[in-house]
């Protein structure tokens, strides 16, 4: 009987997949937490209202992780959106709450109607990658600067960060943001930057938000979180299960996401989506050997989640006691990366180089005309650019393969 149960344990928890399952919980909790408590704050979140936040977006993961994962049997893992909650910290300056859930709401119906209708591929077609890609960058380049601005102030701390971070990168790669969250913690607590008072062990508490839908917010903050959301993260979400062999439908994955981030947007869950970099902790051999057991391991990565969940006030007051030098400088660090990937892929066609440039300028700036912030204005004028462009080029003479190449000096007197 013993025996039989060990079988048992061994099959449904094996150390590899538990393991994969921790890491990517863990990385993707310490890499982007910090961005979700600034997006909380813009909004004025309260303290239960934060820790609700943590308690619908750790409910929502975990759900959706392993329900999905058993399901079809494959890693799939999902997260809050990371870019989404570096998009809200900027847009949601002057936002109340109770807006900011109906924006929340709307890019959720829009997932899950992309979902059931089939039409996500079509529409994120319309939008050409490198203006996505620009658009992402623009969001988060200010939290890129940010690390090296906390670095002037605050030295003996981001430093060392920084430090560790580039070595990770070079030895330890997946370890690189979790070595540096420890030596920030630790250099931190040694000066006694942490304010560790009022600790209380509870399980948490949702808060309820009454929605109010206002057309500014809804234009400027849930279209382009809806946009985001799905070219940053549920299009590398669906390319690393394909890269990894798994053929999982994907209207299914974004009908269900989109579900459950409606029902949890009301108590603070602002985005729900694929993961791509935690997905890859999941999906490779280290999780498991065999690629019909690897979903293991997605599942207790959903099972982790949901305990960050559920005693999300403890992770709330833990975020609150860590000082602003640490909290900027880990969400810096996370967002390295995905400002280099996406920066690489902005100005990687020649076609739409400088749309992309427009897109990635005008979304920085931080411009708001009409109430509405600059994340939907970069992407127009990024979509405009491309369509003059692609006018002018429709405009443009053919040259008759039989009239000689001009002359050098012709070239030259057709410029000036």
């Amino acid at each position: 009987m013993t025996t039989h149960i060990t079988r048992r344990l061994a099959s449904a928890a094996p150390a590899s997949a538990v393991t994969a399952g921790f890491l990517a919980m863990l990385i993707g909790v310490t890499s982007s937490v910090a961005i979700v408590v600034t997006a909380a704050e813009q909004a004025g979140a309260t303290h239960a209202q934060l820790t609700s936040w943590m308690l619908a977006l750790g409910v929502g993961i975990g759900v959706t992780g392993v329900g999905l994962s058993l399901r079809y049997r494959a890693p799939v893992v999902t997260a809050w959106s990371t870019p989404g909650a570096a998009l809200l910290a900027t847009g949601l300056h002057g936002v109340s709450m109770a807006q900011a859930v109906g924006a929340f709401l709307l890019s959720a119906v829009l997932i899950a109607v992309s979902g059931v209708t089939g039409w996500f591929e079509r529409v994120m077609d319309r939008i050409p990658v490198p203006l996505a890609a620009a658009l992402l960058a623009g969001v988060l380049v200010q939290f890129g600067t940010g690390l090296f601005t906390r670095m002037q102030h605050s030295f003996a701390v981001v430093f060392p960060m920084f430090a560790v971070y580039l070595l990770g990168r070079r030895w330890l790669p997946r370890y690189a943001v979790i070595g540096a969250l420890a030596v920030g913690t630790a250099v931190s607590a040694f000066q006694g930057s942490w304010h560790l008072r009022g600790l209380h062990l509870a399980p948490a508490e949702p808060v309820f938000v009454r929605p109010e839908f206002s057309w500014q917010v809804l234009v400027g903050v849930g279209l382009p979180l809806f946009v985001v959301t799905m070219a940053s993260q549920n299009l590398p979400g669906v390319a690393v299960l394909r890269n990894a062999g798994y053929r999982t439908p994907v209207s299914p994955l974004l009908t269900w996401t989109g579900i459950v981030n409606a029902l949890l947007a009301p108590l603070g869950c602002f985005g729900l989506n694929l993961a791509a970099i935690t997905a890859a902790i999941c999906t490779g051999e280290e999780a498991h050997r065999d690629p019909r057991r690897r979903y293991l391991a997605a599942v207790w990565a959903g099972l982790f989640y949901l305990v960050v969940g559920l005693f999300g006030g403890v992770v709330g007051w833990l975020l609150t006691a860590m000082p602003s030098a640490l909290i900027m400088g880990i969400a810096g660090l996370g967002l390295l990366g995905t400002i280099g990937s996406s920066l690489s892929t902005a100005l990687s066609d020649e076609g739409t180089r400088e749309a992309a440039v427009i897109t990635f300028l005008a979304t920085a700036s931080g411009m708001t005309l009409f109430g509405i912030g600059s994340t939907f204005w970069g992407l127009l004028a990024g979509v405009l650019a491309t369509a003059v462009a692609n006018a002018r080029r429709r405009r443009a003479p053919k040259a008759d393969p039989a009239d000689p190449a001009p002359s050098p000096a012709e070239r030259e007197e057709s410029r000036a």
